[in-house]
């Protein structure tokens, strides 16, 4: 099997020759693996890793010239604004730079009509369509393929800053609602145009809603289903009518929303932090096991980085073991990205362990 073929036998639920291993990376790491295998291409190093990479479609955001907004998020952010007008600072971490979200521009409304003076609001009509789907096209020769990004809380989280967002949950559901409105209507807009474009090679839509934190949600169950159930459900269905699998985002211990999310539709659940309280690999996999499927698992905040390549190995196989039970329903990855400072030898380790696993 080819990395793609096995990928969606695991979606499908088809027999695997082995299971299939992917892995998530900051940039850092990717310039350390290209100089490894002395190749300058992304394509060139998934090869020299034998990973059965997912590869990531992100449009990017065609703003008016002098605007300086960036299209991506996180590791990937660019220029002095996301797409979404959030400021952004580079940050400095050791080895690794990010781009940190700052001076919420949302902070200071309070009413929902103040939203309509926003002059950030992303166009649909602005991405960069074409560039994503010749990506896409060339990605599906040999891989599967996932795009685009959206997400709900994490951008209204951006928008309005972590603490303000939490208490408007509670405070002022009405702007809460009139924001996630606009944040809805945008994304599907992109979603539709996209599809309509290139649903014929994508597999996975990437939903990104972090709603754990390290010890449990961030947010109640009722809270959640008030204000992004019905939405989660709309996007489910938007996905799945274009033939595409619906993959799920949350850091963090959110075990109690895992079967509502499922009810949703959700179809891959990512990242399986089981150092997270509620979120043991064992547990999760007799619940949900039969009705989704996993991606991630290995620990990527002490293990990974920190242990030797023996403790890489044997975090692997315990993955394997009970996410991967019965040889099906599981692609092995880094939980998250993989940081600057990680051993090349225990990422290679990891990936040589999973291709070496049996049922």
């Amino acid at each position: 099997m080819n990395p793609r073929e096995r990928i969606l036998a695991v979606l499908n639920r088809e027999p695997v020759d082995r299971m299939p291993v992917d892995l998530w990376h900051t940039p850092e790491i990717e310039s350390a693996l290209k100089a490894h295998f002395k190749v300058r291409d992304d394509f060139a190093m998934w090869r020299a890793l034998g990973l059965d990479k997912i590869v990531w479609v992100f449009m990017e955001y065609r703003a008016d010239e002098g605007e300086n907004r960036g299209s991506q998020v996180g590791a990937q952010a660019a220029g002095s604004r996301t797409m979404w007008g959030v400021p952004l600072k580079e940050i400095r971490a050791g080895e690794a730079v990010y781009q940190e979200f700052v001076e919420p521009p949302l902070a200071g409304c309070e009413k929902p009509s103040d939203l309509e003076r926003y002059p950030f609001w992303p166009d649909p009509e602005r991405f960069d369509y074409e560039a994503a789907d010749r990506l896409a096209r060339r990605a599906a020769k040999e891989f599967a393929v996932i795009g685009p990004w959206v997400s709900f809380f994490e951008i209204y989280c951006q928008l309005r800053g972590f603490e303000r967002a939490l208490m408007d949950l509670a405070v002022n559901p009405a702007f809460l609602e009139a924001a996630l409105d606009r944040i809805e209507e945008i994304q599907t807009g992109m979603m539709r145009r996209f599809f309509q474009r290139s649903a014929d090679v994508l597999d996975m839509t990437f939903i990104s809603d972090d709603i754990g934190g390290q010890n449990g949600l961030l947010l109640s169950p009722q809270m959640w289903r008030t204000h992004l159930e019905p939405r989660m459900k709309r996007w489910c269905e938007l996905i799945h009518s274009h033939d595409l699998k619906a993959f799920y985002h949350s850091d963090g211990g959110f075990e109690p929303l895992i079967n509502p999310l499922i009810e949703c539709g959700i179809d891959i659940l990512n990242p399986v932090q089981h150092a997270c309280p509620g979120m043991e690999m064992a547990n999760l996999k007799k619940k949900f096991g039969e009705r989704i499927i996993f991606h991630g698992g290995i620990d990527n905040q002490s293990i990974l980085p920190f242990g030797s390549v023996a403790q890489v190995r044997t975090e692997a196989g315990r993955c394997l073991e009970t996410l991967g039970k019965g040889g099906r329903g599981y692609i092995c990855c880094s939980c998250h990205n993989v940081q600057p400072g990680t051993p090349l030898e225990n990422i290679l380790g990891l990936i040589e362990a999973v291709k070496r696993w049996r049922a």
